[in-house]
C-alpha cells in the first residue's frame, strides 16, 4: 500500500474532515504524526474521528503520539496536574472536554496506546524525528523523537515528522538529514498537509488544505 501522512491537526476538525477526503482506504496507510489535540476549537471531535478510523481500518491506519497527547495525558495521569501543558494548548482541550466527560474517560485510554513510530526498509515516520543523540529514542527527552528541534540524523531512509511548523506553511525538504517535515501551522491558521509516498518513499502527492475558518479562534 501507499503511506499516506497526515501532519499536526490541533483541533482543526473541519480542515482534517477535507484532508480526509483525499486519503484513498483502498490502497493507502493512513498515518498521522501526532498533535490531534490543543489549540483548535474541535479537540473532542478530532480526536473522536481519529479514534473511530482507528476502530474502522485497525490494519491501515496508524495515529502516533505528539508532544501535546504526552503533555495532556500526563496532566490527567497519576503524576498530574501538568501546569506547563496549559499554557501550550492544554487550557482550551480542557474547556472543551469539561463539557465531555465521557468522551474524556473514553479518549485517554486509546491516546495513551499511541506508538511512538511507523516505519519499513525505506521510510521513519514519528512525531518529530530521531537526531543524533544519544536520548533519540526517549519520549520525555528535548531531544527525544517527541519533542526535538533543530537538525535530524541522516539515517538510510526518509524520515517524515511534524512538530516545527514550516516557515512558510508549505511542506519543507530538508535534503542533508532526508527529512520531510509536514506540520504546515494548520492551527497558525496557514494550511493542513498530507503528502503520499510509496512503500518505497517515492513522493507520489501533496495534499494541502487551508485550515478552516471555524478550526481556530
Amino acid at each position: 500500500m501507499n503511506i499516506f501522512i497526515v501532519g499536526d491537526v490541533h483541533g482543526c476538525f473541519h480542515t482534517f474532515g477535507e484532508v480526509l477526503t483525499h486519503w484513498q482506504p483502498a490502497t493507502d496507510h493512513l498515518i498521522q504524526v501526532g498533535d490531534l489535540v490543543d489549540r483548535g476549537r474541535y479537540v473532542v471531535e478530532t480526536v473522536e474521528l481519529a479514534r473511530q478510523l482507528s476502530e474502522a481500518h485497525p490494519s491501515s491506519t496508524t495515529f502516533l503520539m505528539g508532544n501535546h497527547e504526552q503533555g495532556m495525558l500526563r496532566h490527567f495521569g497519576p503524576a498530574g496536574p501538568y501546569p506547563s501543558w496549559l499554557l501550550w494548548g492544554g487550557r482550551s482541550t480542557l474547556e472543551q472536554y469539561k463539557c465531555q466527560p465521557k468522551k474524556l474517560a473514553l479518549h485517554l485510554p486509546w491516546l495513551a496506546e499511541r506508538p511512538l513510530h511507523w516505519q519499513n526498509d525505506h521510510l521513519l515516520v514519528s512525531h518529530a524525528g530521531l537526531a543524533d543523540s544519544p536520548h533519540a529514542n526517549d519520549p520525555t527527552h528535548p531531544d527525544g523523537l517527541l519533542w526535538r528541534r533543530g537538525p535530524l540524523k541522516k539515517l538510510n531512509k526518509l524520515q517524515v515528522v511534524g512538530h516545527t511548523p514550516t516557515p512558510k506553511g508549505q511542506p519543507l525538504t530538508d535534503t542533508a538529514t532526508n527529512t520531510l517535515y509536514i506540520d504546515t501551522g494548520a492551527f497558525l491558521r496557514r494550511h493542513l498537509t498530507a503528502v503520499r509516498l510509496s512503500p518505497t518513499a517515492e513522493l507520489l502527492d501533496i495534499v494541502s488544505v487551508r485550515t478552516h475558518r471555524q478550526d481556530v479562534r
